[in-house]
C-alpha cells in the first residue's frame, strides 16, 4: 500500500519541534517511508535542510554500492564477520509543505503539485508575515480562496468540534480539501477517529492520516517539554496539560500507522496517494538573476564595454598588454558560465555609491580579478594575489562568483535602501540568519526551564567557553564550584543542554546578503518583515542559498571605510588635496618605519595588541607585507603552527624548502607555508589530487568547522592522496593539519588583499596626518579596539594639539582648527559630551551667532532646557567664557522651571528680588578630571595616575643614584638580602 507522512512539526516551528529537518530525513529513511513533507507552521525555512540530507543519504547508499562491488585492499578472511552496513537502502521523496495557520482557527497542511503551487505558497506565506511583525504571520481564509493555484490541502481535524470551526470549514468545501486524522494518544483516539470520519462525510471530504509527529524519535520527549517551557515562560513543573503526556507523538513507519488507523486504513493509503499527487522537486527551483539587459546592450557587451573603459582609467598611460589578455581571458569565462549579470548589479550599486560619494571597496575571490579592478568594485590590483582567475569563478564547479562589498557604516542603509527601490521589494530581500542555541544561552533557558536557581546558572554559565562539551573541563569546573554534575536534577539538565546545542532557536537577518531576482522573489521563497524599518528578508540563510544554487550579494558595512572617507574630506577641505584608496602615494617608506614600531593603534586590522606585538617582528617593507599581516595573526595560522615557521624563514634561520616544484608554485610567496584557504584548497588539488568538487568540499568544511566539525573527515583521503603523489606522511600530516587550522579561522588571500589596502591607507594618514587621522576616528565612532580617550592620547603623542570642548566654537563634529599661524589644531565637539544628541547640537551652532557670552544668553538664544545647560557645564563648555565647571553649573541649575507664589514675585516697592551671589570653591585637579571621564570619557589635563604618582613610586634609596666605584660592592644586591 505504502504510506507518506504528510506533516511534519521540525524545529524550524521554533521552540515547538523536538527535532531537526535532518533527524526526520534520516529517520523516514530507515523506516522505509515512501515520502516526508516537512509543514512547519507558516514557514518553510527547513525545508532545504531536510533536503540536503536526502541527498547526502543518495551519495551514501551509492558509495556503500560502489564499494561492495569494488572493494579496495585484500579480500576479507573468511573467518571475519561481515563488517556492519547501514540499514538504509531506501531514499524518502521530500514535499515541501508548510502548516498554515488562519485567523479563522484552521490549521491547514498545504503541498505544492507543482512549480506554480509553490509559487502560490510563497506568496500567501509572504501575504501573512508582510502584514504581520517580525516572526509572526497573520492570514485569513480569503487570503487562500483567493490564491490557491497548485496547492492540495489538508485540513486538520480540531481536537474538539466548535460552531466557528464548522463554518469556516464549509467555506473551504470547495477547494476539495482532505480531512486530516491524527491521534492524540491519549486513550480516546478510537471514538475520535470515528468522530472525524463522520465529520468528513458530513463535510462530503475525504480523510488522509497523518501521525503529525513533533520528533523524530520518542527520547526527544523531555527535550520538546523544556521547549514548550521556554516558548511560554514557565518551568517544568507547571506544565500541567501543555506536556507530552507520552512518547508517541513521533514519527512513525507504515506497519505502525496501519495499527493506529485500523479500520481506516483507506485513510493511510491515500496519504501515498496524495504524494503521488504532489510532484514538486525543490530541487527543480531554477533561479534567474536580473538580467541586466539594456534596451541597445546585452549583459555581455556591456560587461566589456565598461571593463574595457575601466582599463583605459586605471592605465591612464597605456594599458599593458598583459592586463588586456587577462581580461579578455576573464570575461570569456564569465560569459560561457553566464554571470555577466551578477558582475554588472554590483557594479550598478557601486555606481551608485560612488554618485552619492559613499566609500565603498569590494572583497572575496572574484572582487580579486581585473574585471572588478577595472569597474573599480575594488582598488587592489589582482597582481597583489597569487590565485589564478579560475579559483574564483570555476567552471568545473560551476559554482557562483564571490563577491562582497564593504561600504561606510554609516551610510550603507543608503545603499540597502536603493536596492529596494531599484529592484522592488517583490523581487530583493535579505538572507535570514539561523540563531542556533549554543552554550551560554542553552544553559539559561533550560535552566530556567528545569527550575535551577539564578546562582547556579550564573555560575554554570561562567565555566562554559566556546562550545560545551560532556566530557570536557566543563564537568570539572563544576565540581571545583561545588555543583556534582551527577546530582538528578543537573544530571537531566546538562542531558537536555547537550541535546538542544546546536537548535535553532530563531531567524535574524543576514549582515548583508541580498538575494534578487529577475521575476519575484516572493515566488522563490516567502519574504517577511525583518525587525528593522524598512527591512525585508527571506527566510533561507547562506547555507541553504548556497545548497540550491541561488546567488547572493553581500552588502556589508565597515567603520573604517567611513573614517577614512572623512579623512580624504578633512584633506580635501584643509590641504585641498583630492585622494581616493586608488590614488594615495604607494609604497611610502615613512608608513612601513610607523608600522614596524607598532605605531598603530587606531591602524585597520593591526590595532590589536596581538596585531601590535607581530609587527617588530614581521617588519612589512610592502603591501603584500601586509597581506601577510593580515591573515596571519588569526586563530586558524596559530593553531596551525604556521606562525613561528613563517617567522624563522623570513628572519633567514631557517631555509626555505618545497616538496615538489608543484607545491614551490602554490607556496612561493608565502616561504612554504599555508596562509590562506586558497593555499588548503590548491594543496590539495595539486599535493593530494582532489577533484575541484572534493575541493570545494574541504572549502566549505573549513569555512562552516564551528557549526559542522567535518574537517577531519577528510584527512585519509588527503593523506592517501599525498602518499600517492610521493610526499611523505609527516609532510602530509604536517600539511592537514595546518590545513585543519584553518578551521578555526582562516583567511582568504583575496580577502586579505583588500583588507591590507584599508591597513595602507590608514596607516598613510595616521602617518602624514595624524590631526586629521584622529579627528576621523572619533567622528566614526564607535568602532575599532580604542575609547576616545585612547585616541586623543595618541594623537596629542604625535603632536597633535587638542582643544576642549567649547560652547562658541565646538560643533556636532569633532573639526581642524586653523591657528593664528596656520597650524591645524584638533576641536573636540560636541559629540563627546554624553547625553547630548545630535539635533540638540544644532540648535546650538545655529543660534551662536557671534558668540555666546554666558548660560542664561546660551538659554535665552538657543531655546534648549536647563538639563542640557547643565550637562554643558559638567562637560566645562563655558570655560572658555571664563566661567568655570561649577559657576555655570550653578548657573545652569537656576534656569530650571520653578513655582514661586504670586506674593513673592516682587518686593514692596515693586523691583525684583535679586539673588545673592555666590562664592562656589573651585574644583581641585583631581576633581576636574574625574568630571571630564564622567562627562567626555577623556581629558586634555593630567593623566589620572599622574595625580596619585607619589604613591605608586616607591622611596629610593639615595645611594642607588650614586655610581659605584670600581671593586664596590653591588648595593643592589645588598639591598635584596633579607
Amino acid at each position: 500500500m505504502g504510506f507518506a507522512e504528510l506533516s511534519i512539526t521540525t524545529n524550524f516551528t521554533f521552540l515547538t519541534g523536538g527535532s531537526h529537518p535532518e533527524d526526520y530525513a534520516r529517520r523516514a529513511a530507515l523506516l522505509g517511508i515512501d515520502a516526508i513533507a516537512i509543514a512547519d507552521e507558516n514557514s518553510v525555512a527547513g525545508i532545504v535542510r531536510a533536503w540536503s540530507e536526502l541527498q547526502k543519504i543518495q551519495a551514501e547508499i551509492e558509495d556503500a554500492k560502489a564499494a561492495a562491488s569494488d572493494p579496495i585492499g585484500p579480500p576479507k578472511p573468511a573467518h571475519l564477520p561481515d563488517p556492519p552496513r547501514a540499514n538504509i537502502d531506501h531514499v524518502p521523496r521530500l514535499l515541501p509543505a508548510s502548516r498554515l495557520v488562519f485567523t479563522e482557527g484552521l490549521h491547514i497542511t498545504a503541498l505544492p503539485q507543482n512549480r506554480t503551487g509553490w509559487a502560490t505558497l510563497c506568496r500567501l506565506l509572504s501575504t501573512g508575515r508582510l502584514r504581520a511583525q517580525k516572526g509572526a504571520c497573520t492570514l485569513h481564509l480569503d487570503d487562500l480562496l483567493a490564491r490557491h493555484e497548485g496547492l492540495t490541502l489538508l485540513l486538520h481535524a480540531p481536537q474538539r468540534l466548535t460552531k466557528g470551526w464548522l463554518t469556516a470549514a464549509e467555506r473551504l468545501t470547495p477547494l476539495s480539501p482532505f480531512l486530516c486524522l491524527q491521534p492524540h494518544y491519549d486513550g480516546q483516539d478510537a471514538a475520535r477517529l470515528k468522530a472525524h470520519t463522520r465529520l468528513a462525510d458530513t463535510l462530503n471530504l475525504q480523510t488522509v492520516a497523518s501521525a503529525r509527529p513533533l520528533m523524530h524519535h520518542g527520547s526527544r520527549r523531555r527535550l520538546t517539554d523544556v521547549l514548550t517551557c521556554i516558548r511560554t515562560g514557565i518551568k517544568v513543573e507547571d506544565l500541567g496539560t501543555s506536556a507530552q503526556a507520552n512518547a508517541e507523538q513521533r514519527l512513525r513507519g507504515e506497519a505502525e500507522m496501519q495499527r493506529i488507523f485500523k479500520g481506516l486504513e483507506e485513510a493511510v493509503a491515500r496519504s501515498a496517494e496524495i504524494a503521488e499527487r504532489c510532484q514538486f522537486d525543490i530541487a527543480s527551483l531554477r533561479y534567474e538573476y536580473p538580467s541586466e539587459i539594456t534596451e541597445d546592450e546585452t549583459a555581455a557587451d556591456r560587461l566589456r564595454r565598461l571593463a574595457l573603459e575601466g582599463l583605459r582609467w586605471r592605465y591612464p598611460q597605456g594599458v599593458p598588454d598583459r592586463a588586456t589578455r587577462q581580461l579578455n581571458h576573464e570575461l570569456t569565462l564569465i560569459a560561457k558560465l553566464g554571470y555577466e549579470p551578477y558582475f554588472l548589479t554590483v557594479n550598478d550599486i557601486v555606481a551608485f555609491a560612488r554618485s552619492r560619494g559613499i566609500l565603498c571597496q569590494g572583497r572575496g575571490s572574484a572582487a580579486n580579478s581585473i574585471t572588478c579592478y577595472a569597474l573599480g568594485v575594488t582598488s587592489v590590483s589582482p597582481e597583489i594575489g597569487t590565485m589564478v582567475f579560475e579559483r574564483f569563478v570555476s567552471e568545473a564547479r560551476n559554482e557562483p562568483p564571490d563577491i562582497d562589498v564593504d561600504f561606510e557604516h554609516e551610510r550603507r542603509e543608503e545603499v540597502i535602501q536603493h536596492i529596494y527601490e531599484r529592484y522592488g521589494r517583490h523581487r530583493a530581500g535579505l538572507c535570514a540568519t539561523v540563531i542556533h542555541y549554543r552554550g551560554k544561552r542553552a544553559v539559561r533557558e533550560v535552566g530556567r526551564a528545569m527550575g535551577l536557581s539564578e546562582d547556579i546558572l550564573s555560575a554554570l554559565s561562567s565555566q562554559i567557553w566556546g562550545s560545551w562539551s560532556k566530557t570536557g573541563p566543563e564537568m570539572e569546573r563544576m565540581r571545583e564550584i561545588g555543583l556534582d554534575p551527577k546530582s538528578p536534577r543537573l544530571a537531566k539538565t546538562i542531558k537536555l543542554i547537550e541535546e538542544i546545542i546546536g537548535f535553532p532557536r530563531h531567524l535574524s537577518q543576514h549582515v548583508g546578503g541580498f538575494v534578487i531576482t529577475e521575476g519575484r522573489l516572493d515566488e522563490l521563497v516567502p519574504i517577511e518583515n525583518a525587525s528593522m524599518d524598512d527591512r525585508t528578508v527571506i527566510c533561507w540563510d547562506k547555507d541553504d542559498i548556497d545548497a540550491l544554487g541561488i546567488l547572493k550579494v553581500d552588502v556589508l558595512a565597515l567603520g573604517m571605510l567611513t573614517c577614512i572617507r572623512k579623512a580624504f574630506d578633512l584633506l580635501k577641505t584643509h590641504h585641498q588635496t583630492n585622494y581616493t584608496l586608488a590614488t594615495l602615494p604607494p609604497e611610502d617608506p615613512a608608513v612601513y618605519d610607523m608600522l614596524c614600531n607598532a605605531d598603530s593603534l587606531g591602524v585597520f586590522q593591526v590595532e590589536s595588541r596581538a596585531q601590535m606585538n607581530f609587527l617588530p617582528r614581521m617588519r612589512p617593507r610592502c603591501f603584500y607585507d601586509l597581506v601577510i599581516q593580515v591573515a596571519i595573526i588569526r586563530p586558524g595560522p596559530i593553531q596551525g603552527d604556521m606562525v613561528h615557521p613563517f617567522i624563522r624563514r623570513r628572519n633567514g634561520e631557517e631555509a626555505v624548502s618545497f616538496p615538489s616544484d608543484a607545491l614551490g608554485r602554490v607556496l612561493g610567496k608565502t616561504l612554504g607555508v599555508p596562509l590562506f584557504q586558497e593555499q588548503a584548497m590548491q594543496i590539495a588539488i595539486t599535493g593530494a589530487g582532489f577533484s575541484p568538487e572534493e575541493a570545494d568540499r574541504l572549502r566549505r568544511a573549513l569555512a562552516t568547522f564551528k557549526k559542522h566539525g567535518n574537517v577531519s573527515e577528510m584527512r585519509t583521503r588527503f593523506l592517501r592522496g599525498m602518499r600517492d603523489n610521493g610526499y611523505d606522511d609527516d609532510f602530509a600530516q604536517r600539511c592537514f593539519s595546518q590545513i585543519e587550522g584553518f578551521g578555526a579561522y582562516g583567511f582568504p588571500e583575496s580577502h586579505a588583499a583588500s583588507f591590507a589596502l584599508l591597513v595602507y591607507a590608514s596607516s598613510w594618514i595616521k602617518r602624514h596626518h595624524p590631526g586629521i587621522f584622529a579627528c576621523a576616528l572619533l567622528n566614526s565612532q564607535p568602532m575599532g579596539f580604542y575609547a576616545p580617550a585612547q585616541i586623543v592620547r595618541d594623537a596629542r603623542e604625535h603632536g597633535v594639539e587638542v582643544r576642549p570642548v567649547c560652547i562658541n566654537h565646538s560643533g556636532w563634529d569633532n573639526i581642524m582648527e586653523r591657528t593664528e599661524k596656520g597650524d591645524l589644531v584638533l576641536r573636540l565637539g560636541f559629540r563627546q559630551i554624553k547625553s547630548i544628541r545630535e539635533e540638540e547640537a544644532d540648535w546650538l551652532t545655529a543660534a551662536r551667532g557671534n558668540g555666546y557670552t554666558s548660560v542664561e544668553d546660551v538659554w535665552r538664544r538657543a531655546g534648549v532646557n536647563a538639563a542640557i545647560l547643565a550637562t554643558l557645564a559638567e562637560a566645562d563648555a563655558f570655560a572658555s567664557l571664563g566661567i568655570a565647571r561649577r559657576d555655570a553649573l550653578w548657573a545652569a541649575r537656576a534656569l530650571a522651571p520653578k513655582k514661586e507664589l504670586p506674593l513673592f514675585r516682587g518686593d514692596l516697592d515693586g523691583e525684583g528680588i535679586m539673588e545673592p551671589s555666590v562664592h562656589l570653591p573651585q574644583m581641585t585637579e583631581g576633581e576636574n578630571v574625574v568630571e571630564d571621564y564622567i562627562s567626555l570619557r577623556l581629558t586634555l589635563r593630567s593623566h589620572p595616575l599622574a595625580l596619585i604618582r607619589d604613591r605608586l613610586s616607591p622611596e629610593i634609596d639615595p645611594r642607588l643614584l650614586t655610581p659605584p666605584t670600581p671593586g664596590a660592592k653591588s648595593l643592589s644586591r645588598d639591598l635584596q638580602k633579607p
